[in-house]
């Protein structure tokens, strides 16, 4: 398992997509995925920084990187600001969204997306953001 442990500013996410590639890369996986994963995964840890921890830099995110086998790797993120209820989150409708030229509010969609599975859970005072990826 690989662990990155940074504080929460988005100064740091440059830090965390290197992290990632790096890992991905020793994982062999594709340069195309690779792209994909690290979007997904910067965007969950950008939201987590935003508006979970208000980019407080005294506040920590870890992030941990499993290799699974079977072409199959599993994200973890956790962190201890403001929990993101999932399960209350509604699609958003793209076409409302161009028409307002609203910013902003696609990033869990694209996770989504690129993911295979992705999970939010608020368990003992800590927000665990997870997510698999199959190649």
């Amino acid at each position: 398992m690989h662990q990155f442990k940074t504080s929460c500013a988005k100064e740091k996410l440059k830090e965390i997509r290197a992290f990632v590639a790096d890992t991905l890369g020793n994982m062999g996986v594709s340069e195309n995925e690779c792209h994909k994963i690290i979007l997904a995964v910067d965007e969950v840890c950008a939201n987590l920084i935003i508006h979970s921890n208000q980019c407080d830099a005294s506040e920590k995110l870890e992030l941990f990187v499993e290799d699974h086998g079977d072409h199959c790797v599993i994200f973890e993120i956790i962190d201890h600001g403001k929990g993101f209820v999932y399960d209350s989150y509604k699609e958003p409708d793209l076409e409302e969204i161009i028409r307002s030229r609203k910013k902003g509010g696609l990033g869990i969609m694209l996770v989504r997306n690129i993911m295979d599975k992705v999970e939010f859970k608020i368990e003992k005072n800590r927000n665990i953001c997870r997510m698999m990826k199959k190649f």
